[in-house]
């Protein structure tokens, strides 16, 4: 144990430029951004104690939503009260809300071009290794057990055969969850999570024994009001976008349908990105397979949560449907995409700003837990059939009839080896899979096997 004493008390300022940074600074999807935080608020600057920042990611991990940006929004919170957590959250989406949508612009106005769509054709490959690794990943920590693999399974086959819509799916398993958790408990023993270790970098501004802050304990009152509060954020641009626009103008489907979406993240990210497939592309015809699939790579080279690509989405979307004119394009898109991102993460901010005194009381609890490990090994199954989805676009996207790309499927082998077997950085790889479609446009013998 240091017998250093704690740091100084952290202004709002001084916290607002820490949050800042981080924005543009959590690369490496959620693992890397939740190491990020640890190195620099446990270890560093020692804001909060090793214990206390690992029982707010618990917090955050049973949340639907992006755990690393819950997690910022709750220290945020826990520090600064409630402008604190959403100085924290917000200013975690901002700086790659603001890169997304850059990227996006140049996408579609110059995407076109044989050199950019090299590039864009050399990631593509990288996007479904991607995908293969998020499936290993997840089902390595989550399927532990023979009932865990019977309900991805399950899952796998109700999307991949029956087409099943994910919320039903999700909800499933659910029920399924808590009928095994009552029946028989040990078939749903998860891996474990994220649990303290003990170890101590130094007494810590909010340490162990720090009683919660005033602010923090849970009164009804506060919840009534904060929920409340949440709610008109969400109502009120929701009928006023129906009740100006139309029911079904693009930009209120897009904020109905991305209000959904943002309940169903349980797992990450990559466990909504086929409820958005369906929706946005086979449901509404906001986008097109491919671009999705440029979309997630997109999303993978910006700091930020992963999420964050329904911003590309969004932007899509509102150039496709040109819904203020063929002469405002860019406008409609960064309005659309503002909705989007706007809808998408505002539930994030009232679960954590509202629920946390009450999913602290319910942490660790197994009638609580069991669903969410239910639903967790369904979303192996999902994603599983999202990555065999993009692989077949990828792969053959003329169709079985057409030519085999077996330069994308050697890059997707390389790629899906060097991120399981190798821990290879996601970035690096975006990058180098990149470099490599751009070479090969000057390569007419191989090109056309991309």
């Amino acid at each position: 144990m240091s017998s250093e004493p704690p740091p100084e008390p952290v202004s709002f300022c001084e916290a607002l430029r820490f949050w800042l940074k981080l924005g543009f600074i959590s690369f490496g999807g959620p693992a890397g951004q939740i190491a990020i935080m640890h190195q620099e608020l446990v270890e560093r600057r020692r804001w909060i104690s090793d214990k206390r920042f690992l029982h707010a990611l618990n917090y955050c991990m049973v949340l639907p939503g992006p755990e690393a940006q819950q997690l910022a929004t709750y220290i945020g919170w826990l520090m600064h009260r409630t402008w604190g957590g959403i100085v924290a959250g917000g200013l975690f989406v901002l700086p790659s809300l603001f890169v997304l949508l850059i990227l996006s612009w140049v996408y579609l106005a110059y995407g076109h071009m044989p050199l950019i769509a090299g590039v864009f054709a050399g990631i593509k490959p990288a996007v479904t290794a991607i995908l293969v690794q998020a499936v290993h990943r997840i089902g390595s920590r989550t399927l532990t057990t023979p009932t865990l693999w019977g309900i991805a399974a399950a899952a796998f086959v109700a999307i991949f055969a029956f087409r099943a819509p994910f919320p039903l799916i999700i909800a499933a398993a659910a029920v399924i969850g808590v009928l095994i958790g009552k029946l028989s408990p040990g078939s749903l023993k998860a891996a474990a999570g994220h649990r303290s270790g003990g170890k101590s970098f130094g007494a810590a501004l909010i340490d162990d024994m720090t009683p919660t802050p005033e602010h923090a304990r849970f009164r009804w009152p506060r919840l009534i009001m904060v929920v409340g509060i949440g709610l008109a954020l969400w109502l009120v641009p929701i009928v006023a976008l129906g009740s100006g626009l139309g029911w079904q103008h693009p930009l209120c489907l897009m904020g109905i349908f991305f209000s959904k979406a943002a309940l169903l993240t349980f797992g990450g990210a990559y466990a909504v990105l086929p409820y958005v497939y369906q929706g946005a592309v086979s449901q509404y015809g906001w986008l097109t397979a491919p671009q999705m699939i440029d979309g997630l790579a997109l999303g993978e080279t910006t700091p930020g949560p992963l999420i964050i690509v329904v911003t590309f989405v969004g932007f899509v979307g509102g150039w496709n449907t040109a819904w203020l004119g063929p002469d405002q394009l860019v406008a409609a898109a960064i309005l659309t995409a503002l909705v989007v991102t706007w809808f998408t993460f505002l539930p994030s901010f009232i679960f954590v700003l509202a629920g946390g005194p009450l999913i602290e009381t319910t942490h660790n609890d197994f009638k609580f837990t069991a669903p969410l490990t239910a639903i967790t090994a369904a979303v192996v199954g999902v994603i599983l059939n999202l990555a065999l989805f993009f692989g077949y676009h990828v792969l053959w996207p003329e169709g079985f009839e057409g030519t085999f790309k077996w330069v994308g499927a050697l890059i997707t082998t390389v790629v899906a080896t060097a991120l399981i077997r190798f821990k290879a950085k996601v970035v690096a790889i975006i990058a180098v899979c990149a470099l490599a479609g751009f070479v090969i446009q000057f390569l007419p013998l191989i090109q056309p096997f991309l």
